[in-house]
């Protein structure tokens, strides 16, 4: 009897790391199947747009530099539900941002 569970002892330490590793990537799975898109540790705007006519904008997203992007990126939905980069240094997209935001002001 003492024999079986000293052959035992060393299998249980194996079967508990296993146990452990497998409860670990469960969680971690988890976790990364909940994370939405604006806690990507990356830039979204891979390509911009260097305008876009104001009236097929429903709404612009301005999003700062930061540890996620080491750029500003400006991202507009359009009114088809689409989704377009625009570049944040363009004369154009600099206008609609002011127009938007004096509107959001006056409103």
């Amino acid at each position: 009897m003492a024999r079986a569970a000293l052959s035992a002892a060393p299998s249980s330490p194996r079967l508990l790391r296993v146990a452990l590793l497998l409860l670990l990537l469960v969680a971690a799975g988890r976790r990364a199947a909940g994370a939405s898109v604006a806690t990507e540790l990356r830039c979204q705007c891979l390509q911009t747009l260097q305008g876009i006519h104001p009236k097929n904008i429903q709404s612009l997203n301005v999003k700062s530099p930061g540890p996620h992007c080491a750029q500003t990126e400006v991202i507009a939905t359009l009114k088809n539900g689409r989704k377009a980069c625009l570049n944040p240094a363009s004369p154009i997209v600099k206008k609609i941002i002011e127009k938007m935001l004096n509107s959001d002001k006056s409103n």
